[in-house]
């Protein structure tokens, strides 16, 4: 018996308006649902990317079906990597510097794959890193 994968992960921001920008018109991603004030949920590929208000889900008990969901929320970076086509990884380093988006810094790993780091709105650490890093994707 084996986990197979993370089927979701989560971020949190304060600002969900800032984040809904970002993630919406600098990384292109779908937003699936949204909570005023609570929570923006976005497709990654085959997973999902949830970005949650701490302030509200620290404090607020929240009930699916009359079961509480456990209060959950992290102040400060956190980071998450997406993975991107190699072919497609200089487009992505073009996007980000297009929509004024400082990259922290550019990294050659061992094995030769290339990623880039980047905040979001809520300072966040996000990368872009190409695939086969962990020689896991499909």
């Amino acid at each position: 018996m084996e986990l197979k994968k993370v089927l979701e992960t989560c971020l949190y921001a304060k600002n969900l308006d800032d984040s809904e920008q970002f993630y919406t018109d600098v990384l292109e991603m779908k937003l699936i649902r949204k909570e005023e004030g609570r929570h923006l949920f976005y497709r990654c590929g085959d997973s999902m990317l949830l970005i949650f208000n701490p302030d509200h889900t620290t404090e607020e008990q929240t009930y699916i079906n009359e079961r509480p969901v456990p209060l959950h929320g992290a102040f400060g970076s956190i980071h998450v990597a997406f993975a991107v086509d190699r072919n497609e990884f200089k487009d992505w380093k073009s996007r980000l510097r297009k929509k004024n988006i400082n990259i922290e810094s550019s990294i050659k790993w061992p094995g030769g794959l290339k990623s880039i780091y980047f905040r979001d709105p809520a300072g966040n650490s996000l990368e872009i890193i190409e695939s086969g890093m962990w020689n896991i994707e499909k």
